[in-house]
Protein backbone atom coordinates (compact mmCIF):
# COMPACT_ATOMS: atom_id res chain seq x y z
CA UNK A 1 0.00 0.00 0.00
CA UNK A 2 1.39 3.40 -0.98
CA UNK A 3 1.85 6.20 1.54
CA UNK A 4 -1.10 8.56 1.91
CA UNK A 5 -1.19 11.36 -0.71
CA UNK A 6 -1.95 14.05 1.84
CA UNK A 7 1.49 13.53 3.35
CA UNK A 8 3.51 14.13 0.16
CA UNK A 9 4.06 17.89 0.26
CA UNK A 10 6.47 19.96 2.36
CA UNK A 11 5.01 20.85 5.73
CA UNK A 12 2.86 17.75 6.07
CA UNK A 13 3.65 15.27 8.82
CA UNK A 14 4.26 11.54 8.26
CA UNK A 15 1.30 9.18 8.45
CA UNK A 16 3.54 6.17 9.04
CA UNK A 17 6.81 6.25 10.98
CA UNK A 18 8.94 3.11 11.11
CA UNK A 19 11.88 2.77 13.51
CA UNK A 20 14.83 0.39 13.54
CA UNK A 21 15.61 0.27 17.25
CA UNK A 22 19.38 -0.14 17.24
CA UNK A 23 22.10 0.39 19.82
CA UNK A 24 21.03 -1.50 22.93
CA UNK A 25 24.25 -3.53 23.02
CA UNK A 26 26.49 -0.52 22.49
CA UNK A 27 24.67 1.42 25.18
CA UNK A 28 25.29 -1.41 27.65
CA UNK A 29 28.91 -1.95 26.61
CA UNK A 30 29.73 1.73 27.09
CA UNK A 31 28.58 1.38 30.70
CA UNK A 32 30.28 -1.92 31.40
CA UNK A 33 26.94 -3.73 31.54
CA UNK A 34 25.79 -6.97 29.90
CA UNK A 35 23.89 -6.64 26.61
CA UNK A 36 20.66 -7.71 28.29
CA UNK A 37 20.78 -4.53 30.38
CA UNK A 38 20.66 -2.55 27.14
CA UNK A 39 17.64 -4.50 25.94
CA UNK A 40 15.84 -3.80 29.22
CA UNK A 41 16.63 -0.11 28.93
CA UNK A 42 15.45 -0.20 25.34
CA UNK A 43 12.02 -1.33 26.51
CA UNK A 44 11.70 1.99 28.36
CA UNK A 45 12.43 3.82 25.10
CA UNK A 46 9.57 1.89 23.47
CA UNK A 47 7.16 3.25 26.08
CA UNK A 48 8.41 6.83 25.60
CA UNK A 49 8.14 6.56 21.84
CA UNK A 50 4.59 5.19 21.95
CA UNK A 51 3.49 8.04 24.19
CA UNK A 52 5.16 10.61 21.94
CA UNK A 53 3.63 9.11 18.79
CA UNK A 54 0.16 9.29 20.34
CA UNK A 55 0.72 12.91 21.40
CA UNK A 56 2.05 13.83 17.94
CA UNK A 57 -1.02 12.27 16.26
CA UNK A 58 1.05 9.87 14.16
CA UNK A 59 -1.49 7.35 12.79
CA UNK A 60 0.93 4.45 12.20
CA UNK A 61 4.08 3.45 14.07
CA UNK A 62 6.11 0.34 13.24
CA UNK A 63 8.95 -0.82 15.49
CA UNK A 64 11.57 -3.31 14.30
CA UNK A 65 12.21 -5.26 17.47
CA UNK A 66 13.65 -8.65 16.47
CA UNK A 67 14.86 -9.71 13.04
CA UNK A 68 14.84 -13.13 11.43
CA UNK A 69 18.64 -12.97 11.63
CA UNK A 70 18.58 -12.26 15.37
CA UNK A 71 17.78 -15.93 15.99
CA UNK A 72 21.47 -16.53 15.26
CA UNK A 73 22.59 -14.56 18.32
CA UNK A 74 23.87 -16.39 21.43
CA UNK A 75 21.21 -18.57 23.02
CA UNK A 76 21.37 -16.66 26.32
CA UNK A 77 20.68 -13.34 24.62
CA UNK A 78 17.83 -14.74 22.54
CA UNK A 79 16.30 -16.26 25.68
CA UNK A 80 16.52 -12.89 27.45
CA UNK A 81 14.90 -11.14 24.49
CA UNK A 82 12.06 -13.67 24.46
CA UNK A 83 11.58 -13.08 28.17
CA UNK A 84 11.44 -9.32 27.64
CA UNK A 85 8.93 -9.77 24.84
CA UNK A 86 6.81 -12.01 27.03
CA UNK A 87 6.87 -9.61 29.98
CA UNK A 88 6.16 -6.59 27.79
CA UNK A 89 3.10 -8.19 26.23
CA UNK A 90 1.85 -9.26 29.65
CA UNK A 91 2.37 -5.87 31.30
CA UNK A 92 1.63 -3.39 28.50
CA UNK A 93 -1.25 -4.80 26.45
CA UNK A 94 -3.96 -3.58 28.80
CA UNK A 95 -2.39 -0.11 28.95
CA UNK A 96 -2.16 0.11 25.16
CA UNK A 97 -5.80 -0.94 24.95
CA UNK A 98 -6.70 1.78 27.46
CA UNK A 99 -4.94 4.32 25.26
CA UNK A 100 -6.92 3.16 22.18
CA UNK A 101 -3.81 1.72 20.49
CA UNK A 102 -4.29 -1.05 17.97
CA UNK A 103 -1.54 -3.69 18.06
CA UNK A 104 -0.34 -5.79 15.14
CA UNK A 105 2.65 -8.11 14.88
CA UNK A 106 4.28 -8.96 11.54
CA UNK A 107 6.90 -11.63 10.98
CA UNK A 108 7.41 -15.38 11.10
CA UNK A 109 5.58 -16.53 14.23
CA UNK A 110 6.44 -20.18 13.72
CA UNK A 111 9.72 -19.83 15.61
CA UNK A 112 8.16 -18.36 18.76
CA UNK A 113 7.09 -20.49 21.69
CA UNK A 114 3.38 -21.25 21.96
CA UNK A 115 2.86 -18.96 24.96
CA UNK A 116 4.36 -15.96 23.13
CA UNK A 117 2.16 -16.65 20.10
CA UNK A 118 -0.84 -16.78 22.45
CA UNK A 119 0.14 -13.43 23.99
CA UNK A 120 0.56 -11.86 20.56
CA UNK A 121 -2.80 -13.12 19.37
CA UNK A 122 -4.47 -11.98 22.60
CA UNK A 123 -3.00 -8.47 22.20
CA UNK A 124 -4.16 -8.27 18.60
CA UNK A 125 -7.65 -9.51 19.49
CA UNK A 126 -8.04 -7.21 22.49
CA UNK A 127 -7.05 -4.10 20.54
CA UNK A 128 -8.56 -4.97 17.14
CA UNK A 129 -11.36 -2.43 17.48
CA UNK A 130 -9.22 0.46 18.66
CA UNK A 131 -9.12 3.58 16.51
CA UNK A 132 -6.05 5.44 17.79
CA UNK A 133 -2.41 4.77 17.01
CA UNK A 134 -1.77 1.71 14.85
CA UNK A 135 1.25 0.06 16.43
CA UNK A 136 2.98 -2.69 14.48
CA UNK A 137 5.80 -4.73 15.99
CA UNK A 138 8.10 -6.43 13.48
CA UNK A 139 9.22 -9.58 15.30
CA UNK A 140 11.10 -12.49 13.74
CA UNK A 141 10.85 -10.30 10.66
CA UNK A 142 13.04 -10.01 7.57
CA UNK A 143 12.29 -8.05 4.43
CA UNK A 144 13.62 -10.75 2.09
CA UNK A 145 11.74 -13.44 4.01
CA UNK A 146 8.53 -11.45 3.65
CA UNK A 147 9.04 -11.04 -0.11
CA UNK A 148 9.75 -14.76 -0.53
CA UNK A 149 6.62 -15.57 1.50
CA UNK A 150 4.49 -13.36 -0.77
CA UNK A 151 6.07 -14.83 -3.91
CA UNK A 152 5.32 -18.37 -2.72
CA UNK A 153 1.68 -17.49 -2.06
CA UNK A 154 1.29 -16.03 -5.55
CA UNK A 155 3.15 -18.97 -7.14
CA UNK A 156 0.85 -21.43 -5.36
CA UNK A 157 -2.23 -19.58 -6.62
CA UNK A 158 -0.83 -19.61 -10.16
CA UNK A 159 -0.09 -23.34 -9.91
CA UNK A 160 -3.69 -23.97 -8.85
CA UNK A 161 -4.92 -21.96 -11.84
CA UNK A 162 -6.39 -19.22 -9.62
CA UNK A 163 -4.50 -16.42 -11.35
CA UNK A 164 -2.57 -15.67 -14.54
CA UNK A 165 1.09 -14.88 -13.71
CA UNK A 166 0.93 -12.05 -16.25
CA UNK A 167 -1.77 -10.40 -14.13
CA UNK A 168 0.50 -9.98 -11.10
CA UNK A 169 0.93 -6.28 -10.37
CA UNK A 170 2.71 -4.29 -7.70
CA UNK A 171 -0.62 -3.82 -5.96
CA UNK A 172 -1.34 -7.55 -6.02
CA UNK A 173 2.11 -8.35 -4.67
CA UNK A 174 1.71 -5.78 -1.87
CA UNK A 175 -1.57 -7.43 -0.93
CA UNK A 176 0.33 -10.63 -0.09
CA UNK A 177 2.89 -9.00 2.21
CA UNK A 178 2.59 -9.22 6.00
CA UNK A 179 2.11 -5.44 6.03
CA UNK A 180 -0.80 -5.44 3.61
CA UNK A 181 -3.04 -3.58 6.06
CA UNK A 182 -0.53 -0.74 6.47
CA UNK A 183 0.42 2.21 4.26
CA UNK A 184 4.06 2.31 3.21
CA UNK A 185 6.29 4.15 5.70
CA UNK A 186 6.69 7.86 5.07
CA UNK A 187 9.65 8.13 7.44
CA UNK A 188 12.16 5.49 8.53
CA UNK A 189 14.30 6.27 11.57
CA UNK A 190 17.33 4.20 12.50
CA UNK A 191 19.09 4.93 15.76
CA UNK A 192 22.71 4.21 16.78
CA UNK A 193 24.49 6.21 14.05
CA UNK A 194 24.28 3.32 11.57
CA UNK A 195 23.09 4.26 8.08
CA UNK A 196 21.50 1.15 6.58
CA UNK A 197 18.06 -0.46 6.62
CA UNK A 198 19.20 -3.99 7.52
CA UNK A 199 16.64 -6.09 5.65
CA UNK A 200 13.69 -4.08 7.00
CA UNK A 201 10.62 -3.40 4.84
CA UNK A 202 12.61 -3.64 1.62
CA UNK A 203 9.55 -3.49 -0.63
CA UNK A 204 7.69 -0.88 1.39
CA UNK A 205 10.55 1.61 1.75
CA UNK A 206 11.06 2.24 -1.97
CA UNK A 207 10.30 5.95 -1.53
CA UNK A 208 10.54 6.34 2.23
CA UNK A 209 12.42 9.31 3.70
CA UNK A 210 15.32 8.23 5.92
CA UNK A 211 16.64 9.70 9.18
CA UNK A 212 19.67 8.58 11.17
CA UNK A 213 19.74 10.43 14.51
CA UNK A 214 22.98 10.31 16.48
CA UNK A 215 21.48 8.52 19.47
CA UNK A 216 21.42 4.95 20.76
CA UNK A 217 17.97 3.41 21.13
CA UNK A 218 17.90 3.32 24.97
CA UNK A 219 18.38 7.13 24.89
CA UNK A 220 15.72 7.78 22.24
CA UNK A 221 12.80 9.89 23.40
CA UNK A 222 10.17 12.44 22.50
CA UNK A 223 12.64 15.12 21.45
CA UNK A 224 14.33 12.81 18.94
CA UNK A 225 11.01 11.79 17.40
CA UNK A 226 9.93 15.42 17.22
CA UNK A 227 13.21 16.40 15.54
CA UNK A 228 12.90 13.63 12.95
CA UNK A 229 9.30 14.61 12.18
CA UNK A 230 10.26 18.29 11.92
CA UNK A 231 13.04 17.44 9.45
CA UNK A 232 10.64 15.26 7.47
CA UNK A 233 8.25 18.19 7.12
CA UNK A 234 10.91 20.20 5.28
CA UNK A 235 11.29 17.58 2.54
CA UNK A 236 9.40 17.41 -0.75
CA UNK A 237 8.45 13.87 -1.74
CA UNK A 238 8.21 13.45 -5.51
CA UNK A 239 7.99 9.66 -5.98
CA UNK A 240 10.12 9.90 -9.12
CA UNK A 241 8.30 12.92 -10.57
CA UNK A 242 9.75 16.40 -11.14
CA UNK A 243 9.57 19.01 -8.39
CA UNK A 244 6.39 21.03 -8.38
Amino acid sequence: MRAADQNDGPGAGPAHVAIIMDGNGRWARARGLPRVAGHRKGAEAVRRTLEAAVDLDIPYLTLFGFSSENWNRPEEEVSELMGLMRRYLQSETAEMHRRNVRVRVVGDRSRFSADIVDLVEAAEEMTAGNTGLNLTAALSYGGRLEIVHAARELAAKAARGELDPQSISEEMFSAHLWTRELPDPDLLIRTSREQRISNFMLWQCAYTELAFPDVLWPEFGREHLEQAVAEYKTRERRFGALAG
